[in-house]
């Protein structure tokens, strides 16, 4: 039976077989006194097709680094890159269309739109990027997700798990370079949330989705196949084949 591995921060995984990566990259909010260095050289690798999951105390940065891998927020300093494309440096106008047609996005909060049905919601961000959906591979997505009696509903006729699916096949519809999830599970009952973690997992797993997905629930990062730790806005280590078990571990050695 594998183990799982604890490491300490040190280089990056090597950036031929990153989906997104970071080097050096700093954040900080405020000036003077006041300043708050949410991220403080944070040095990190996504592997293609595998699923991370990002962790650590309140306040440790996790959210900031997703969202400035993601292109969300803007660095103070270092570098981001999506496969070969540098996003440190992009202009508003090229960072919103790279977001549209490379990135998809899974949020706490499902944002869908009330006035539109769930097939309309799905294909939304395709819509606005003026991208076509494949047929077939929406219908494996559908049809994955169990949404083909769904389809014609709004939001408000949907549990929060069929909602949370929605969401994950309007990021997955794009066939992204990666899907950022951002506390995907925190609105759902834990059936729920297992649900759509295992669909998370099974689009990394089946297809060669790459997910990075920031959670503060060590269950939920266990469906990953890789944890990374931060603390104080830096690199803490990493947890390997991670269980629940050894993320508490790790992260009671974070002081969390």
């Amino acid at each position: 039976m594998s183990v799982p591995l604890m490491t300490v921060p040190g280089e990056p995984t090597a950036s031929l077989s990153a989906a997104v990566r970071a080097t050096g990259l700093r954040k900080i909010y405020g000036s003077g006194e006041t300043a708050v260095h949410a991220l403080a050289g944070v040095d990190v690798a996504f592997d293609r097709g595998a699923f991370t999951a990002i962790m650590g105390p309140s306040g440790s940065g996790k959210s900031t680094l997703m969202h400035c891998l993601a292109g969300l927020d803007a660095a103070t300093a270092g570098q981001v890159w999506l496969g070969d494309t540098e996003l440190t440096g992009l202009r508003d106008d090229q960072l919103t269309r790279l977001r549209r047609e490379r990135i998809g996005f899974v949020f706490q909060s499902f944002n869908l739109l009330p006035v539109l049905d769930a097939q309309d919601n799905m294909l939304l961000p395709m819509q606005l990027a003026g991208q076509r959906p494949d047929r077939e591979w929406m219908d494996a997505v559908i049809g994955r997700l169990g949404l083909r009696n769904r389809l014609g509903h709004r939001p408000h006729e949907l549990s929060g798990g069929q909602q949370q699916r929605v969401a994950v096949a309007r990021a997955l519809l794009p066939r992204p370079d990666v899907v950022f999830a951002d506390e995907p599970t925190g609105n759902l009952d834990s059936s729920a949330g297992a649900e759509v973690l295992g669909l998370l997992r099974s689009s990394v797993r089946e297809t060669g989705q790459t997910v990075v997905m920031v959670t503060h629930d060590p269950v939920a990062a266990a469906y990953a196949d890789r944890v990374v730790l931060l603390a104080d806005g830096r690199l803490a280590g990493e947890v390997h084949q991670p269980t629940t078990d050894a993320i508490i571990n790790a992260l009671r050695g974070l002081g969390h």
